[in-house]
This record gives structure tokens, C-alpha cells and sequence, in this order.
């Protein structure tokens, strides 16, 4: 079960080592401007494999179990499915229903762990292979592997990183624990965080807070929401950027300021330096050919 493109290793890894009954995924979405149905990656890669793919709205109905039960799988492995188990599926195979998850539990549990790790500044992050209950993600852990978050990590770069490494876990870990060589431990009651889904306004850089975290907040909402601020009333897209805490200056927060070249945003600490910037209706741009084009953007007051 999976949907996005961070669970797509894990399959392609289960399908050289293990016989797949089937795959379970989201339904097909409407994306773009035209809102046509797109697939999710997990259904393209598992039809290029010629897998059978189910895409329920729902499993909590019990006709949704039907096509799951006729699979009789030994195993259900779970990478980023994107819907809660109820407790017919977590029972339904013999061993129970494995989940891959992008973070070192308990730290982060939740829907967004990669960005959340960013966002908190940690420099170690990880994949956690656990077997699944009715918490969430609370289940007791097979292995976990260590990751280390570089400087310039985005949630893309990172997330990228990750999903090969629980991919790997995956087959490592899988034949010793259907053998039997291998029991779940309880997770520590110690050190335990929650995550939130993100939402779009989650993107949004609010300029009295430190340089230190808006930069944090530009990696991680990549690639998406991305992060965003406001000019002239304008949406304006922060797409890569450097915090400058010794900055010093006595202009007001938003403020843009030149900085050789190019520019940085004066904040509640510090200053974040542009890198790229991107306006509504226009391509990306470095921040030295943004300026040529738009005089009026130094000394501006951003987000108003």
C-alpha cells in the first residue's frame, strides 16, 4: 500500500525479492489547470511492472475489504498510503501490516515528518520499519537506519534520500521478521513528537520571525506548498534562500534590503538573502536578474 513517489522504491524493492499479490493506492486525482485525473506515481510504477492495482475512496466500508481478502497476502507493507487502517486490514494477513515511515520514532509521528524535521532544525532524521496498531504510528519498531539532514536538504532532497534507505530496510529487515528471527520492540515512551499534515498556508514567510527559521521554512515546504510572501500584492515564491544572522540594520521586518548583487528580506532576527525568486505569472529567476527587471523591489516592505 503507498501512493506517492516516496513509496515507489519500496515497491520496485519488494518485487525483486518477494512475490507481490497486489497494490493498493489512492485514487486518481484531478491535478492542473485542466484538472485532469492524474495516477498516483505508485499506481504508474506498479502498472509498469504488471501488478494489479486497487484504488479504494475508502477501506473502512466492508465491501472495501473484499479485494484485499482475495489477494490472501502474507504480509501488507505500508509506504505513505495516505489513508488510516482500520482494524479489518491491520488483521487481515498473518503477519500483520508493516509500515515504512520517514522518520526515527517516536520523533515525528504523523503525516509530514520529513518537513517536520527540517522545520525543527534537527540534523539527524531516519526510516523506521514498524509494525502497524491502531495508534498512529505507534507501533512496535523492527530497525530503524539513521540519515543524516545535510545544510541544503530540502523535503525533496531528503525525502529522496529516505525513501531508498527504507527501501532497503525493507529487504533486509522482511525475511528475518517472516522467519521469525526477528520481534518488534515497544516504541520508547520518551521523546515522542507529533507532525500535522501541511497545508498551503503553511508556505507563507512571516518576516518577524528569525532568518534562521524562514530559511528552514523555504527547504521544507519544497516542493510543496513552496514558501511564499506577498509583493505589491502580488504572490511572490521564495525558492532558494540563505539566512544572514549577523545582520544588522534598523529597518523593520520585511523589509528588502541590497545586499551586493542581490537582496535579503530584513527578519525578526537576522536577514534572509533571496537566492531565487519566482513572481506570480513568471518564471524563475536568480535574484540579480529579478532586481534588473524590478527596480522598485529594493526597499519594498514584503507581505503587506
Amino acid at each position: 500500500m503507498g501512493s506517492p513517489e516516496f513509496a515507489v522504491p519500496s515497491l520496485r524493492a519488494l518485487t525483486r525479492a518477494h512475490r507481490v499479490v497486489g497494490v493498493v493506492t489512492q485514487p486518481d486525482r484531478p491535478a492542473g489547470r485542466g484538472g485532469r485525473l492524474r495516477p498516483p506515481p505508485v499506481k504508474v510504477a506498479a502498472q509498469e511492472l504488471g501488478l494489479p492495482v486497487y484504488q479504494p475512496q475508502s477501506l473502512r466500508a466492508a465491501e472495501a475489504l473484499e479485494p484485499l481478502a482475495g489477494w490472501e497476502p502474507d504480509v501488507v507493507v505500508v509506504v505513505a498510503f495516505g489513508q488510516i487502517l482500520p482494524p479489518s486490514v491491520l488483521d487481515l494477513p498473518p503477519y500483520g501490516c508493516l509500515n515504512v515511515h520517514a522518520s526515527l520514532l517516536p520523533r515525528w509521528r504523523g503525516a509530514a515528518p520529513i518537513a517536520a524535521a527540517i522545520l525543527a532544525g534537527d540534523t539527524v532524521t531516519g526510516v523506521t520499519l514498524m509494525k502497524m496498531d491502531e495508534g498512529m504510528d505507534t507501533g512496535p519498531i523492527l530497525a530503524q537506519r539513521a540519515e543524516p539532514i545535510r545544510p541544503d536538504d530540502t523535503t525533496a532532497s531528503l525525502a529522496a534520500r529516505l525513501a531508498q534507505k527504507g527501501a532497503d530496510l525493507l529487504l533486509e529487515v522482511l525475511p528475518l521478521y517472516l522467519r521469525g528471527d526477528l520481534r518488534p520492540r515497544p516504541q520508547p515512551e520518551e521523546g515522542v513528537t507529533y507532525c500535522r499534515p501541511l497545508k498551503k498556508e503553511d508556505g507563507r514567510l512571516d518576516w518577524t520571525r528569525p532568518a534562521l527559521e524562514l530559511e528552514r521554512r523555504v527547504r521544507a515546504m519544497i516542493p510543496w506548498p513552496g514558501a511564499f510572501t506577498t509583493w505589491e500584492g502580488r504572490h511572490l515564491k521564495v525558492l532558494r534562500a540563505a539566512s544572514l544572522d549577523d545582520w544588522e540594520g534598523t529597518e523593520p521586518p520585511g523589509t528588502v534590503v541590497p545586499v551586493g548583487k542581490g537582496a535579503a528580506v530584513v527578519a525578526g532576527e537576522g536577514a534572509l538573502e533571496l537566492l531565487e525568486v519566482q513572481l506570480a505569472g513568471k518564471k524563475p529567476l536568480p535574484i540579480d536578474a529579478f532586481l534588473r527587471g524590478q527596480r522598485s523591489f529594493l526597499g519594498a516592505v514584503l507581505g503587506t
